[in-house]
Order: C-alpha cells, then structure tokens, then sequence
C-alpha cells in the first residue's frame, strides 16, 4: 500500500509540475520594482528541506515573514532549471529565501521552523521525495547564523530529539536561484494539484498545529 501511494504522488508530480507547459523563466514576484523596494531593509535566511512548494508555504506563515521565494542552491551549475533539478540532473537542491523583519522574528526562530517542519533524519529523500535535490540543508551566510545552525543541532541531539542521526548539510549559501515564476506560491495557487492535496497541505497543518504562537493572524 505505502509503495503504491508513493507511486501515485510521484505520477502526480510528474504530471502536473515537470509537465507544466508554463515555463516562463520571467519572475514577476521579485523582480517587480514594487516588490523589490518592499523587500529592502530585510534579512535573508535561506533553507532547503523538500519540495519547495511546501517550504514556501511553511515559512509565509509566519509572523514577521514579509516573503518567501522558491528556488535552487547548493549546487556547482549555473542557470539551473526545474527540468534539470528535480530530475537530478544538478548538484543543486529545491531551496527557498525567507525574506523577514529580523526585530518581528530572529534568525534562530527560523533555524527552530526548518528543524521543526521536516524530517532531517532522512537522507536525501522528504516525504515521497527521494533524490539530493530534496535533501536537508541549513544555508548560513555569515560566522553568527553558522554557529546559531550549529548550537541548534546539538541541542536536538543533546535532548535526542530523534532517533536517528540528523543528516542536515550546514553549508556557507554560494548563491541563490529563483526558481520559475509558476512555481512562486504554488500551494495558494494551485490548491486541487494531487500533490498539494496530498503532501504538501497535510505537511502545513503539521506545522501549523506545532508552532501556533508563530503564526500570522489571518
């Protein structure tokens, strides 16, 4: 049953995201010059654990949290595409940039939300998402948020907060790709995809019944 239901959510993706004829590598949400002064004056956090969609959807949840853009990092390859990521054809991984007001909510409430929203017990692989370009990885791009990744992990091992070892890659960011206008906020946009049904708003929930303090008020 649970391989059967695995193989039903990847032809799901398969079917509405790597077949998605909407291509377009234009992105509107932050290249618009609106969008673009709206951000200015915050700090960045960049994190990658599964498919962004959900990641997305997790971090805009949060107090504080002004935007989140999908994206790749991690890898060597410049100019990386979806088509090329999620079939593993790139070093990179499904990443995300949470843009926040660091005086609303702090760097190690946002390393506290990425442990706390996946698994980082599984190597390679989040959910029914299996490859390196799902895996878990804490972007840091000074020496402070470094050590705060770093400080978290052994608190977790410290409280053995999982059973198995934490797999998370603690990694200086290189750079940062957007990924294609389609994909920004694709769970609020499409709600009905089988995988969004499936995964990704489940995963949602999770958190949001977790960490009900940090939420928006909506």
């Amino acid at each position: 049953m649970k391989n059967l239901l695995t193989i039903a959510v990847f032809c799901a993706i398969t079917l509405t995201a790597c077949g998605n004829t909407n291509t377009s590598i234009e992105n509107s949400k932050v290249e618009n010059k609106d969008n673009v002064k709206r951000l200015e004056g915050l700090s960045k956090a960049y994190f990658a654990s599964g498919c962004f969609w959900c990641v997305e959807a997790i971090f805009e949840e949060l107090k504080g949290v002004e935007e989140v853009v999908s994206g790749y990092a991690g890898g060597k390859e410049k100019g990386p595409t979806y088509q090329q990521v999620s079939a593993g054809l790139t070093t990179h991984a499904e990443a995300v940039v949470v843009y926040y007001n660091p005086d609303l909510i702090d760097f190690k409430t946002l390393v506290k939300v990425f442990f706390g929203s996946h698994d980082p017990t599984t190597l390679n692989q989040q959910g029914p998402d299996k490859g390196a370009q799902y895996r878990s990885i804490a972007f840091y791009s000074n020496e402070n948020e470094e050590r705060i990744i770093n400080e978290y992990i052994a608190h977790l091992k410290a409280d053995n907060v999982y059973d198995d070892e934490i797999t998370t890659d603690v990694k200086m960011l290189d750079i940062f790709y957007n990924a294609e206008e389609y994909h920004q906020d694709y769970e609020r946009n499409n709600p009905d995809n089988p995988y969004i049904k499936s995964v990704s708003i489940p995963r949602l929930k999770r958190f949001e019944a977790k960490y009900p303090e940090l939420l928006k008020d909506h």
